[in-house]
């Protein structure tokens, strides 16, 4: 999975998340500016940055996300903060968030760099640790799917595709967070074709993302090719037995794939025999 292209769309849209990661509120988003920063005259570029656009006293944050295993994480990641610092030699004061999907990724030397962990400066935040799905506000929770087990991706990306559109009201920032829940999705499910992630999804939820609307503009320029129904049907039955794995039931499966009920039932009953 793109990890680092997913934490920079999910902070530059919805920066709260971020703050709400590492504790903070929300609304201290309000202050700050999401970018990603080059370092000057090196191949140096860090993960994220967040600026203050005015407050002198709030600190820059500066965050990596770190999914493999790297020897020299903090090597570089400290040598690119030093390096910003000299040449843009901001006032305010500084800190570093290092994300990692678990503890056993986190495995480079801290030797000489301790005392910034030990102060606080440096926070290192494991997914894994961070609780249940269910149990999580909706932004954290939808970091959390991104490691969220292949099994059981599904179930929590319906569950918090529901929260999401009861929970954030504003239209454009619930559509976004729809389109990232799918993006994570189509990553986690890189063989799945378009309807199989319409089953996925359920078809109502589906309706408000990217990919739906996508699928309508296809669904027009197939309508015109004749000949192509049957070798369509034949696709989606193929990607029953996958969506039954993946725990759906028949009736989300039939919903999903447009098609009857009692079709997709003998299918799952020849298959059993």
């Amino acid at each position: 999975m793109k990890t680092d292209s997913i934490f920079y769309r999910l902070f530059k849209e919805f920066p709260s998340i971020f703050f709400e990661l590492i504790g903070n509120s929300p609304q201290t988003a309000n202050d700050y500016e999401f970018s990603s920063v080059e370092i000057k005259q090196t191949a140096f570029r860090i993960d994220g940055v967040f600026l203050p656009k005015q407050q002198e006293e709030n600190p820059i944050y500066f965050v990596e996300v770190q999914f493999q295993t790297d020897e020299e994480i903090y090597l570089r990641l400290f040598s690119e903060i030093s390096l910003y610092l000299r040449q843009n030699k901001p006032k305010n004061p500084w800190r570093g968030i290092v994300i990692y999907p678990s503890r056993n990724v986190d495995t480079a030397d801290i030797n000489h760099y301790s005392e910034f962990f030990a102060s606080g400066r440096v926070t290192r935040i494991y997914l894994d640790e961070l609780g249940e799905t269910a149990s999580l506000p909706v932004g954290i929770a939808t970091i959390k799917l991104i490691i969220e087990d292949r099994n059981t991706a599904i179930v929590a990306a319906r569950d918090l595709i529901a929260r999401t559109q009861q929970e954030i009201n504003i239209q454009q920032q619930q559509r976004q967070l729809l389109e990232l829940i799918e993006t994570i999705l189509v990553y986690k499910f890189p063989k799945m074709n378009r309807k199989e992630i319409e089953a996925m999804f359920g078809l109502s939820d589906l309706k408000q993302t990217r990919v739906y609307q996508e699928g309508v503009e296809e669904g027009k320029q197939e309508g015109k090719q004749e000949g192509k129904q049957e070798g369509r049907v034949e696709l989606q039955i193929e990607s029953i037995p996958r969506l039954l794995k993946l725990g759906l039931s028949i009736e989300q499966i039939a919903q999903g794939l447009d098609l009857d009920l009692e079709q997709v039932r003998r299918q799952v009953e020849n298959q059993d025999k």
